[in-house]
């Protein structure tokens, strides 16, 4: 009896182990669609009113938990029943990855005018604010369940010969970490500026030290977005990429023939397949205006 406990433990440890290994290899694969899920929701979740910052980023929360609870029971029958899927998804994921990593770097270099999101004016009433934030949310789910469809099948795609009991620990653990270690940093990043004003406040100085380090945070919102959007475009980039290199074989073995480093290669693959998305919608879009 007690041997069988033992023996019991021993595949709970080893189990615990496989999902730990594994964990760590689909979580370096989804870092960078990580990143760039991260740079996208905080540049939706600012833009409100101080006091709505919060309130607003756990309504986005509570309907990204939602995406999960949908996506992943659909994404392990798929992994069970039709193997294939995956791959194919992953394709068309990648895809979707390098077009928009390509539009990024499009509007990056050939600036125009954007129709700006106005701010909650002053004169709208409580109604309309509410109803403002509403829209901005629903924005921002759908958003999230289009990354988190990309973050799942892209780790399940990571740990897909692995064994279903392998599968489904691995890719519900980086579910909950896409989820809440994405939106916990976003929390931090949005309130950024408004730790700076209350350091700026904390004492009738005009230049202490808590002056300064308010001041700089309060600078340093936009430049972090912004440079969270610039490495995201890039880990976009090299996630499609790798997705094409390392699914389609004869891309693989275009890998292997050129003699250039595999996370360049990567790189190139994605920003070429991303152009050709690119200029292939483009022109769709054009066709069907006129």
């Amino acid at each position: 009896m007690a041997s069988g406990f033992f023996a019991l433990l021993d595949d709970v440890a080893s189990l615990m182990d496989d999902v730990a290994t594994m964990g760590k290899l689909a979580g370096k694969k989804t870092a960078g669609i990580l990143g760039d899920d991260l740079a996208v929701n905080a540049e939706k979740a600012s833009g409100f009113m101080s006091s709505r910052e919060l309130p607003v980023l756990w309504s986005i929360t509570k309907g990204s938990l939602l995406n999960k609870v949908i996506i992943l029971p659909v994404a392990f029958l798929l992994s069970a029943f039709v193997p294939m899927a995956i791959i194919v998804i992953l394709v068309i994921g990648g895809l979707y990855l390098a077009y928009e990593g390509a539009e990024k770097i499009y509007e990056f270099l050939v600036p125009h005018a954007h129709k700006k999101e106005s701010v909650v004016a002053k004169n709208l009433s409580e109604e309309e604010i509410l109803a403002h934030e509403k829209e901005k949310v629903k924005s921002a789910i759908i958003t999230d369940f289009i990354l988190s469809v990309e973050i799942i099948i892209v780790a399940l795609g990571e740990v897909s010969q692995s064994p279903i009991e392998i599968q489904i620990p691995v890719v519900t653990l980086i579910a909950l970490i896409a989820t809440i270690g994405v939106y916990g940093i976003v929390a931090l990043i949005v309130r950024m500026d408004e730790f700076g004003f209350k350091l700026i406040k904390l004492n009738e100085e005009d230049d202490s030290f808590s002056d300064k380090v308010g001041k700089l945070l309060v600078s340093a919102l936009p430049k972090v977005i912004k440079g969270l959007s610039v490495i995201g475009t890039i880990a976009l980039m090299l996630v499609s990429g790798g997705i094409f290199v390392h699914n389609l074989s004869f891309m693989h073995h275009l890998a292997e023939r050129i003699a250039i480093p595999g996370i360049l290669f990567e790189f190139l693959t994605g920003l070429i397949v991303g152009v050709i998305v690119l200029a292939t919608i483009t022109v769709v879009k054009k066709l069907f205006k006129k």
